[in-house]
């Protein structure tokens, strides 16, 4: 059976209306960082940033060159801590919600 929308059309529709999903995905983004899984970590927060705010509208906010951020998120990207960060506490900022860490035995 042939697929009759793009993966990335639908995962933009979902979360255009649905902030719970939004929240989740940031927070899997972020929580794969925290785990080590790096690049899916960076994955999903690269899809996270193309469906909500865009790369233009981060740079601006960060004063950083959208193709860096671009760079920085794709697969061979290596950002420095403080960068990851900043980016971070401003996703988090716009989408209204505050990130915790709790360490589980």
């Amino acid at each position: 059976m042939a697929l009759t929308r793009n993966f990335k059309e639908t995962i933009q529709a979902r979360i255009e209306r649905d902030p719970a999903f939004r929240e989740g995905l940031l927070k899997e983004g972020v929580d794969c960082l925290l785990s080590g899984d790096i690049e899916t970590g960076k994955a999903v927060l690269r899809d996270y940033i193309n469906a909500t705010l865009g790369f233009e509208e981060l740079g601006t906010a960060t004063n950083k060159s959208s193709k860096s951020l671009m760079r920085m998120f794709g697969p061979t990207g290596n950002p420095q801590a403080k960068n990851l960060f900043e980016i971070i506490w401003h996703l988090q900022k716009r989408e209204g919600v505050h990130l915790e860490v709790h360490a589980v035995r």
